[in-house]
């Protein structure tokens, strides 16, 4: 994809993704920088989620990755609704590595 001055502009991945927080709860997010992301829920208070700041440490167990950021703000919403038995199955099934 061109940005208009005759030069490739890279396409942006989205990724939407579960955290396993230190009280064994599931914490839904996206992002374009996973491992980015998953370092701020656990060392900076001012990026961090409200939700994942007391429950530290928190590790990235499933992954996503979406081509933009609708969609993946569509399955974030879909994996919210699903049932804690179905997100571990979800973890199951797909493993992040």
């Amino acid at each position: 994809m061109y940005n208009g001055t005759g030069m490739m502009r890279r396409k942006t991945i989205w990724s939407v993704y579960m955290l396993r927080c230190a009280d064994n709860t599931l914490y839904t997010g996206i992002t374009i920088d996973l491992q980015r992301r998953v370092n701020e829920h656990n060392r900076n208070d001012r990026l961090a989620a409200t939700y994942t700041r007391s429950r530290r440490p928190v590790i990235a167990v499933y992954a996503e990755e979406f081509r933009d950021r609708s969609r993946a703000l569509r399955r974030e919403f879909e994996i919210k609704q699903l049932s804690r038995s179905e997100k571990e199955a979800l973890i199951k099934n797909k493993p992040l590595e």
